[in-house]
């Protein structure tokens, strides 16, 4: 059996229903698939726990395609970024630097929000739109192109004749595969741990950044959860730590994370499973392909740090989107796509370079490193111009 669309979207994950949604609202005719049905239940097996922060570029996108509305009832919002130094002898704070988003704006820097609940809100609003067919539980499994359309084979037998394909199909693209682009990748030998917790002191949108060594220790605010403040954790550690503290007893995990949030929110008590994910650094030498687009994770992987992964993977979706609202007629052309290549590939790299820096500095355990990290710190944060000309490329805002 044969279908058509104007645009395919290989990847049903966060990024990839948003982009469904927004080209979907566009008018475009969408087809999304993705090979594992998303998981929309906080507690059940496989669900997503990680959490992804929308900042202030995002919120007219979101509200355009109309996804805004399903998701501010569920957002907690960012208003100041705090990094705090634990880099001393002792793990407690010797540097604590707040960067209020009311420096530069009247909104929050963003909004955050559980993926599960994300993945939820966004399969509800793709069934409202007529234009979008979402297929969860199937993937992509062959790519043919040539100048006028793509023909993509589907793992059900299907295959799709469209004008554009968006590779939006994580880290390990098959698309980006199939069109033979190539990736450099950077592995940093350490994990990630995603869990969420409660806490009896008052996040008050306080996004918390803690730094000693081996990587960030972020708190990130979530709506109340049983009556308790409530915040989503990403620990970042080398590997071989991050495997022993997933595997901790759950009372010496939880005495092994309040030392490591240095007290700042009080005894902090587990509030969903623990999961790991890996760290690393990851471009694409090309953005693009014969009428194929990568984004997302697809396109650029980067560590957990400043809410920058979405942030960087919505400004792919914008300008995707500009591109085809321009020439609606050369949709996924030679010229799109070229256009696209350009537009992003810079600003990708100097962001991926950037956040790898931050995070070896994250990193680093030999005590002379730690202060001149908290030196660092400090110096750029008693400069007014450079703190909010920080805060503006952390929004992406040039």
């Amino acid at each position: 059996m044969t279908d058509s669309c104007d645009i395919l979207i290989s990847g049903g994950g966060i990024a990839g229903l948003t982009a469904a949604a927004v080209l979907g609202a566009a008018g475009f005719d969408v087809i999304c698939v993705d090979p594992t049905p998303p998981v929309t239940d906080r507690d059940a097996d496989g669900s997503d726990l990680r959490t992804t922060a929308f900042l202030q570029p995002a919120h007219g996108q979101l509200q355009h395609c109309g996804l805004w509305d399903r998701l501010e009832p569920h957002a907690a919002p960012l208003q100041i970024m705090r990094i705090v130094d634990a880099g001393g002898d002792i793990p407690e704070p010797r540097v604590v630097r707040d960067f209020n988003a009311a420096d530069i704006s009247d909104q929050p820097f963003g909004w955050n929000l559980p993926n599960w609940l994300l993945r939820r809100e966004m399969v509800a609003r793709l069934h409202e739109l007529p234009n979008v067919d979402f297929r969860p539980g199937t993937g992509t499994v062959s790519l043919f192109t040539r100048t006028a359309e793509a023909r993509v084979g589907l793992s059900d037998g299907t295959r799709i004749r469209t004008k554009l394909v968006i590779a939006a199909d994580g880290r390990n693209s098959p698309m980006r595969e199939a069109a033979g682009i190539k990736v450099h990748t950077t592995r940093y030998g350490q994990k990630a741990l995603a869990f969420a917790v409660t806490h009896p002191i008052a996040h008050e949108n306080v996004s918390t950044e803690i730094h000693r060594s081996g990587g960030p220790f972020t708190l990130v605010p979530l709506p109340d959860w049983e009556g308790q403040p409530s915040s989503a954790i990403v620990w970042m550690e080398r590997g071989p730590c991050a495997v022993e503290l997933l595997n901790l007893p759950e009372a010496e995990f939880e005495a092994a994370m309040t030392e490591r949030s240095c007290g700042l929110f009080g005894p902090l008590k587990l509030a969903s499973r623990r999961t790991i994910w890996p760290i690393i650094s990851q471009s694409a030498e090309r953005l693009s392909a014969q009428r194929v687009a990568l984004m997302a994770e697809a396109a650029h992987v980067v560590p957990p740090i400043g809410a920058q992964g979405l942030n960087m993977s919505l400004g792919d979706l914008r300008s995707l989107l500009d591109l085809a609202q321009a020439r609606p007629e050369g949709l996924g052309d030679a010229q799109m796509l070229e256009a696209y290549h350009m537009a992003r590939h810079t600003e990708i790299e100097l962001r991926v370079k950037g956040i790898d820096l931050l995070n070896r500095a994250s990193m680093v355990e030999a005590r002379p490193l730690r202060d001149a990290r908290a030196a660092g710190l400090n110096a750029l944060y008693s400069m007014p111009v450079v703190r909010k000309t920080l805060m503006q490329m952390g929004l992406g805002v040039r």
